[in-house]
């Protein structure tokens, strides 16, 4: 089952080998100290941010279809997908190019195309 967020009173569902992704706020301190205004951040060609909604992964055909001719069958077979490493929470570095912004009620968005990220940072659970 995909990941999918509210907006107000709406379900946004990622499709595929997709992921939502939420950007750091704008004029975030980096680690030395220093604010990064957003006319430095729009010039970067790797983008970071948290990943709001995963979409189900990678469709596959079903192993288990073996059949000659699988249009004659009468049942629909279940889709199967294989899915992603990346999980709700990570935070990631991704292509800045592959990806497409988005605009919601709750702010601004980035949908990335799974193949375009290029580290995933998950914080380990607690025992």
């Amino acid at each position: 089952m995909p990941d999918s967020i509210f907006i107000g009173d709406k379900q946004l569902i990622v499709a595929g080998d997709r992921i939502l992704v939420s950007p750091p706020a704008a004029g975030e301190r980096t680690d030395s100290g220093l604010y990064v205004p957003d006319s430095a951040v729009d010039k970067r060609k790797v983008m970071a941010g948290w990943v709001e909604a995963v979409g189900p992964g990678y469709p596959v055909p079903d192993p288990g279809s073996s059949s000659d001719e699988p249009w004659k069958s009468s049942e629909t077979p279940a889709v199967k997908h294989y899915p992603l490493q990346v999980e709700k929470g990570d935070y990631v570095l991704y292509v800045k190019s592959a990806a497409w912004e988005i605009r919601l009620d709750t702010g601004k968005f980035f949908v990335v195309p799974y193949s375009s990220v290029l580290v995933i940072l998950r914080t380990p659970l607690e025992n």
